[in-house]
């Protein structure tokens, strides 16, 4: 299954008008497949209604940002800043384990010119990065609104 997913998503630099659309794949993919490790409350910290377009849009284009596209259609995201720290990496709730993150991250990964790719990986997410060679730096509590997420300081040599 992976490889189909390799072969059928086809990678593009991030542009203005794919902002909204990406929010609402954050907002349902952190909403579904978040919520085996994270509380409603939890998620709802993280990933709330109202996200801020025009900063999430000013970020991405800060830093080098990439789309998977399947069908016309928007199927992951995920972005690195020039230090080699991935930011977001989120594939749609439909499309997970097709291999879609594993074509994101390399192309991320190859972005940067360091000698350590740096991110911080949920509760979820953290079996997908230390499968790419990432290894956990320290467990930390992160606070949103409030609310405590635990999360994973996670690094990779290139």
């Amino acid at each position: 299954m992976g490889e189909e997913g390799i072969r059928q998503a086809v990678l593009r630099k991030y542009e203005s008008v794919d902002c909204p659309c990406l929010a609402q794949l954050f907002y349902d993919t952190v909403h579904t497949v978040n919520a085996r490790d994270y509380s409603e409350e939890q998620l709802a910290a993280w990933a709330g209604k109202a996200i801020d377009i025009e900063a999430w849009n000013r970020s991405f284009w800060e830093h080098h940002t990439y789309v998977a596209v399947r069908g016309g259609r928007i199927v992951g995201f995920g972005d690195i800043d020039d230090t080699g720290y991935l930011d977001r990496l989120y594939i749609h709730k439909n499309h997970q384990e097709e291999g879609i993150g594993t074509v994101l991250c390399d192309k991320l990964e190859s972005m940067v010119n360091v000698k350590k790719i740096t991110t911080h990986a949920s509760i979820t997410a953290r079996p997908f990065f230390e499968k790419r060679g990432y290894r956990v730096i320290r467990e930390q509590q992160v606070e949103r609104k409030g609310i405590l997420l635990t999360n994973y300081v996670m690094e990779k040599e290139k």
